[in-house]
């Protein structure tokens, strides 16, 4: 069987390294993974006393318009309900934006480096994707906006940025959906949305009142913990999340996920605990790098990108046998770099401690 001639030139989606697998590799008892933006906290105690009731009649389908998350999430947004469309995880989002609007002869235009399943699910389609190179680890929209044409049909902003942590700021933000064509659609993926500190965030659920071609996504899989779960959201114009709602599958998420992310919802000082010890163990970390001399990114997110004196590779392999997964930057088209997780504070000193042996080692040798 043929498949596209796109696949000859793709792979599958690698993911960092796993916990089993390190274990096994360098004869470990103990791994810390910090290397997928996962919640070190784990998630809601609520959810785990609920999960055993939620798997019951698992022979019957779920509700396919997901009526309780989806009303419930409407209220907290103070938007309509079928402005909402549900995804396994918002990567599936990602993939049906993909499948509605883009084909052969369209384009899209992203940051680089950003999430990469934009690319990879427009490639898919068979559109060209633009990629416009970051600004110290910001998107730069006035050379996004400069790639337009008439054959462009999406643009992605990923804010905070994945892999660099950088914000796009209210202002910004504005200013771009002014410039921007009303017929293109603009994707403002909100993945680490409730990690964000800064004062000049924009409300991109408000704006949506303005810019009937904006579609703001957000997830349960990082602050609230149900990266396992899978399910995430998207908010837009009715005409977009009704197009998007054709093109979804009947029945893209669970019974367990939807009544889970509800729970989630509502354990606000579960949510509370865990922002408010990673912003502390952020702080902590980011001292040491300027104690160390290095530099980072700005992040808004519970992961940091900082810069190596040496490649990503290197520091990865170190602390790998050290039991410590991060992401390196090498693998994610950022050499010399690597993206760090913000875990729990008592291991957070040990990385930083491994870290620093290393680094001072390696100079020496130099």
């Amino acid at each position: 069987m043929q498949a596209k001639n796109i696949f000859n030139q793709m792979s599958p989606y690698t993911p960092g390294k796993q916990i089993e697998d390190v274990k096994k590799e360098y004869n470990l008892t103990r791994i810390v993974k910090l290397a997928s933006n996962e919640n070190p906290f784990g998630f809601s105690d609520n959810v785990k006393q609920a999960i055993v009731d939620l798997t019951k009649n698992l022979e019957i389908y779920p509700d396919g318009y997901a009526t309780e998350l989806r009303q419930l999430l409407s209220d907290r947004l103070e938007v309509d309900p079928d402005q909402l469309v549900f995804g396994c995880g918002s990567d599936e989002i990602v993939d049906i934006i993909c499948r509605t609007y883009l084909e052969s002869g369209t384009n899209t235009i992203i940051a680089k480096p950003t999430f990469p399943q934009y690319k990879h699910n427009a490639l898919i389609q068979g559109a060209e994707v633009k990629e416009v190179p970051l600004i110290n680890g910001y998107h730069d929209l006035q050379g996004m906006l400069d790639q337009v044409d008439e054959q462009t049909k999406i643009i992605w902003l990923c804010t905070p940025n994945n892999p660099t942590g950088c914000m796009i700021n209210s202002t910004s933000l504005s200013t771009f959906m002014q410039q921007c064509p009303s017929d293109i659609l603009v994707v403002v993926d909100e993945a680490y949305y409730e990690y964000i500190t800064a004062d000049n965030a924009p409300n991109t659920i408000a704006a949506l009142k303005d810019y009937t071609n904006l579609i703001v996504l957000r997830t349960f899989s990082k602050a609230y913990g149900l990266a396992g779960l899978r399910i995430g959201y998207g908010v837009a114009n009715v005409v977009v999340s009704n197009a998007l709602n054709v093109a979804r599958g009947p029945f893209n998420t669970t019974k367990v996920a939807q009544k889970s992310a509800i729970i989630a919802l509502q354990d606000e000082e579960f949510l509370h605990y865990s922002l408010e010890e990673t912003k502390k163990n952020k702080a902590d970390l980011l001292s040491f790098f300027d104690e160390m001399e290095l530099k980072y990114y700005d992040s808004e997110t519970n992961f940091v990108f900082v810069t190596l004196p040496v490649s990503g590779d290197s520091l990865f392999e170190h602390l790998l046998s050290k039991g410590f997964i991060i992401r390196s930057g090498e693998a994610l088209g950022h050499p010399n770099g690597v993206r760090i997780t913000i875990g729990k504070k008592e291991d957070m000193k040990e990385l930083q401690e491994h870290i620093r042996t290393f680094l001072t080692v390696d100079s020496k040798e130099n």
